[in-house]
């Protein structure tokens, strides 16, 4: 495969975690990396200075010669930015990052033809270890494959499903990473209860956090783990115990649900 020039319409949190992913373990496959955003100079030169892109206010300029183009903007802008986007569009792949958009819009908004995926990263994209949800349109073919599988592989892990399953899957890949650290947030907290500095109560909460996930990435069953730490009766017991009196089942599958159908109405803004 030869190099790529990528094109970011969009420099949120989103953009920064996957371009700079790929720049720390692809950057061998990179010809350029183009960083566009029409209203915030001064983010744009910050991303300059700190991974080296190029930055423009004017993606216009830079969309006829990229082999890659990420929409990475809210999904209420994509319809508008599609319309624009399209008279630049020759067989460029193009890459839409936006909860609740499916392949489908940019199909109908783009040229005929365009092969165009959907990827769901989260977060840990910057630091390689996103786990990335993506279907592909009708027109992708090997050699995009190539350039999507560059992308995919520079940021973590990827499993390729149905557009359907992206949407379902959506809290559980992209949102749930927030749940997760609000989680910490309150353990943490605990921890600063009995005496330790917050750095210290850090420190505690993500090694035991970071050890769970090392367990879970064994491929162990997360309740057989659950009881493999539980006690019947036990300290741990008790913990669980007030969970589920709390409903934490009933409020996870909420949370799941209630983020997808908000991905759902975002995308129809």
């Amino acid at each position: 495969m030869r190099k790529q020039r990528i094109l970011f319409i969009g420099a949120g949190r989103m953009a920064e975690a996957i371009f700079a992913g790929v720049l720390r373990t692809q950057k061998d496959y990179i010809e350029e990396i183009i960083v566009s955003n029409r209203s915030d100079l001064a983010r744009l030169q910050a991303m300059r200075e700190a991974h080296g892109v190029t930055v423009t206010q004017d993606w216009r300029e830079s969309a006829p010669q990229a082999d890659v183009i990420v929409l990475a903007m809210p999904p209420q802008h994509h319809r508008a930015v599609l319309t624009e986007l399209a008279p630049y569009v020759n067989g460029q792949l193009v890459l839409t990052v936006a909860a609740g958009i499916g392949v489908g819009l940019l199909e109908e908004l783009l040229p005929a033809g365009t092969p165009v995926v959907w990827i769901m990263p989260n977060t840990a994209a910057g630091i390689g270890e996103s786990i990335t949800l993506f279907t592909c349109g009708r027109h992708v073919e090997d050699k995009q494959r190539d350039a999507l599988q560059m992308i995919l592989a520079g940021i973590g892990e990827s499993v390729e499903c149905t557009e359907q399953q992206v949407h379902d899957l959506t809290a559980i890949s992209g949102s749930a990473p927030a749940f997760f650290y609000r989680m910490a947030e309150e353990l943490e907290v605990s921890a600063m209860s009995y005496g330790l500095p917050q750095d210290a109560a850090r420190k505690l909460v993500a090694q035991m956090i970071y050890g769970s996930a090392a367990m879970l990435k064994t491929g162990a069953d997360p309740a057989q783990l659950r009881d493999s730490v539980t006690t019947p009766g036990g300290a741990t017991a008790a913990g669980l115990r007030v969970m589920e009196e709390r409903k934490f089942s009933e409020m996870m599958q909420d949370a799941v649900l209630a983020t997808n159908a908000r991905a759902r109405e975002m995308a129809n803004e």
